[in-house]
């Protein structure tokens, strides 16, 4: 066989469960546009083509050393083979892919049949449901038809209310919605939100220039404007959900890489297995013409890499070159990629040519760009006069921009925070395997979450969630971590969730004990790698492994087994002490290990001095620090004597500190790293400099010059250090005049070398106003004004 590239891996593949569909869809590719090969197919797939599948996919993955595969269960209606067949298809490929990579299992359905003991096998397996559904009854049932001409609405939404509770809200995967520029786009978005999906997409209907799109009244991109017009109120909202094609168009125009296969250049790397076993290209180009998507080659006869030597799977893998003159020499073409292969289509050149949405595609693209830049230019001009990814008042706005924040301030901070944790959360667990094990760790969070929201909330407040979180995605791993680590989470939030929400959780032993963040960790004498049992009782938890059952009662620290993160400080500002969390490393200096109630005793004497001396010197930042300073991680003393801390941009609420020798000093780092922590929260929501300016600026108190958001960072910082050492010398301390006056001095330089850069959006000229405001009264004093 000729091929016109070499092959490559795959790693998505479309698996076929069943040829025919319960609905007649006039809109519909498979059965309404150009290919008839439905017709001959055989209509469930038999369990020998399974078994085939699931050979070829390990042997594949296996030779190319693929670290995960992804599979989507298809149709026709996929439902219609039945749960007994989709649990065969599920635990072909389970057993085949053990030990080779990791799985993740998909299914897109209609979701007409979809009832308890189809949810039963998908939560079995991990199987993620999306579930096609075009707006609300009236949208939906325009096209989404039964063949007596009923609509499937009510059907689909009764469908997704099961998926919607909480013990199979972790298979809800998002929903699909094909355009139809009769519907009226708000409607069609605000009933999909109305259903509460994780995310949304939506699909052009299929065309080509021989089978044009609709235009109604000759529109020149009625597409592009029905998705703007969309984009428009998602954005103004705070993006509540993912939408992939808007979320694409952001990437590529960022240099990422797209989520959809109809926008961007990366090579696809997808194959469709037809009930039959035959391989064929992706369904789209079923709309092309009759046998467009044939290979000519099935599971039986063929490896995957001969599939993906096939030279209609290379072309779409040659990025750029793969275009046609006209699209190559596109200003655009680096994000819209030439739009999905199929829309290319007309008789005579074939796939060589610009795409039928060529139009609204380039509107699209340059209406997102153009949205954009107005939002980072004016980031406060929306609707509702905020930055619309904050739930930020335009007073707290300034407060911040002040160096301060209330408590109030604080707290939408941290609840912005939460919401980005949760995400993370999400992430990883779409990374993790799609197994048995993953599918009941997820279940136990998705119904406390119901049932006990505050307890995962208490959870995932925690300051070292995010940095394992992040762990997690940025090195990949194999999965299994992953999942360690969600059961321990999972762990931790059953047992703040007692009397709410009873129910055990598996929890892998590491180093000879079970964490449970933002709790402590039990030792249980059991190697690691074994399982534990952590279930939550009246009065604390009990942990079961093989080395037999440690009951903890939290109000009694006694058992030496039990290594609880304890509090310290006064009454008003309680702070965990941690020294149990792995990931508690993220402070750039070495970690105390486990403290005694010596160094315990003393920790507390040491914050409740300086929370006085705080509350009496530095009130302004106090309600601030209440609401958003809940831990403080021992760092090791330096042997010269010098103090040291750190603020980790990804630990929100946790202070790195070596215990300095004076209460005062200890108040000072407090107040200094909690400056770091408020800004960068504030720059997780909102842009206060440009991103493209890679200059270095010197900074009055280094001696190596920084990066813009290193200088704003420690200038908003140095905010809180003028003003200790200001205190200290309006008490009349000696020794503070001379500190005040440099700090002071040189903070001021520095806010107004960030003001000079040019690169400070309207939003970052702000903070800059919002220091030198500040700042400005204590330059007066200094120079007898």
């Amino acid at each position: 066989m000729e091929t016109s590239a070499p092959a490559r891996a795959l790693s998505q593949f479309v698996l076929k469960l069943h040829s025919r569909c319960d609905l007649a869809c006039d809109h519909c590719y498979v059965y309404e546009h150009a290919d008839t090969s439905w017709k001959t197919r055989v209509r469930a797939t038999p369990d020998e083509v399974f078994e085939r599948v699931a050979a070829r996919i390990a042997e594949h993955a296996a030779a190319h050393r693929l670290a995960a595969v992804q599979v989507v269960f298809h149709g026709g209606e996929p439902l219609l083979a039945g749960p007994a067949r989709i649990r065969r298809a599920a635990e072909a490929l389970r057993r085949a892919l053990d030990g080779v990579c990791a799985l993740e299992l998909g299914i897109q359905t209609n979701a007409v049949l979809l009832d308890e003991r189809f949810c039963d096998v998908f939560d079995e397996f991990g199987i993620s449901v999306g579930v096609s559904l075009d707006g609300g009854r009236a949208e939906n049932d325009r096209h989404r038809r039964f063949a007596d001409g009923r609509g499937s609405y009510d059907r689909v939404v009764a469908s997704l209310g099961l998926l919607r509770e909480p013990r199979y809200r972790h298979l809800y995967g998002g929903l699909l919605c094909t355009i139809d520029v009769a519907n009226d786009p708000l409607a069609v978005y605000e009933a999909l939100m109305a259903l509460e999906p994780p995310r949304i997409d939506f699909l052009l209907p299929h065309a080509t220039h021989d089978a044009p799109p609709a235009r109604p009244g000759g529109a020149r991109a009625p597409y592009a404007e029905w998705l703007l017009t969309v984009h428009r109120r998602w954005a103004a909202e705070g993006r509540p959900v993912p939408v992939r094609v808007f979320d694409s168009v952001r990437r590529m125009l960022r240099g990422g890489s797209s989520l959809v296969e109809s926008i961007g250049t990366d090579p696809v790397d997808l194959v469709v297995i037809e009930t039959d076993g035959t391989f064929e290209q992706a369904d789209s180009l079923k709309t092309a013409y009759d046998g467009a998507p044939a290979t000519g080659m099935d599971v039986f006869a063929h490896s995957l890499d001969e599939v993906a030597a096939h030279p209609g799977i290379a072309a779409r893998r040659q990025g750029k070159e793969g275009l046609c003159d006209e699209c190559r020499r596109c200003p655009v073409v680096d994000v819209c990629g030439g739009g999905l292969y199929a829309h290319r289509y007309r008789t005579g050149t074939g796939f060589e040519n610009p795409s039928a949405y060529c139009g609204d595609l380039m509107e699209l693209i340059l209406g997102i760009r153009d949205a954009e830049e107005t939002e980072r230019e004016n980031p406060v001009s929306t609707a509702s006069g905020r930055q619309p990814q904050s739930s930020l008042t335009e007073d707290q706005i300034d407060q911040l921009a002040a160096g301060y924040g209330d408590a109030a301030t604080v707290a939408a901070l941290a609840a912005e925070q939460l919401d980005i944790t949760r995400g993370l959360l999400t992430a990883v667990w779409e990374r993790a395997p799609r197994d048995g094990r993953t599918a009941a760790v997820w279940r136990v969070l998705a119904e406390v979450d119901e049932a006990a929201p505050e307890a995962l909330d208490e959870v995932l407040a925690h300051p070292y969630v995010r940095p394992w979180a992040r762990h997690c995605l940025e090195t990949g791993g194999d999965g299994g971590a992953d999942v360690a680590g969600l059961a321990e989470f999972a762990a931790a939030v059953v047992v703040r969730a007692a009397g709410r929400y009873g129910a055990s959780v598996r929890v892998p032993v590491r180093d000879g004990a079970v964490r449970l963040p933002g709790l402590g960790r039990v030792l249980v004498g059991a190697p690691d790698g074994e399982d534990a049992d952590v279930t939550a009782t009246a009065d604390g938890f009990s942990v079961s492994a093989a080395g037999g059952t440690v009951r903890i009662d939290v109000h009694d620290p006694g058992d030496a087994r039990w290594h609880p993160v304890r509090r310290v400080g006064p009454a008003g500002w309680s702070v965990a002490l941690e020294d149990t969390d792995p990931y508690r490393d993220a402070h750039q200096w070495p970690l105390v290990p486990r403290q005694d109630e010596a160094e315990v005793k003393a920790w507390h004497e040491d914050l409740v001095a300086a929370w006085d001396f705080l509350g009496r010197e530095l009130p302004r930042y106090v309600p601030g620090l209440a609401a958003g300073l809940g831990t403080v991680t021992p760092l090791v003393p330096p042997g010269d004597g010098s103090d040291v801390s750190g603020a980790a941009r990804q630990a929100f609420g946790a202070v790195g500190i070596a215990r300095p020798a004076a209460p005062d000093t200890l108040a000072l780092l407090v107040a200094h790293e909690f400056q770091h922590l408020k800004l960068g929260a504030v720059l997780d929501l909102m842009d206060l400099y440009d991103p493209e300016d890679t200059r270095l600026f010197h900074a009055p108190w280094r001696p190596d010059p920084r990066p813009l958001e290193g200088l704003l960072q420690g200038t908003y910082a140095h905010v809180a250090v003028a003003e200790y050492w200001r205190a200290l010398a309006r008490r009349g301390v000696p020794e503070a005049a001379a500190p005040f006056a440099r700090w002071t001095r040189e903070t001021a330089e520095a806010v107004d070398r960030l003001a000079g850069s040019g690169s400070l959006t309207p939003l970052g000229k702000r903070f800059a106003d919002g220091m030198a405001g500040t700042v400005a009264p204590w330059l007066s004093e200094l120079n007898g004004v």
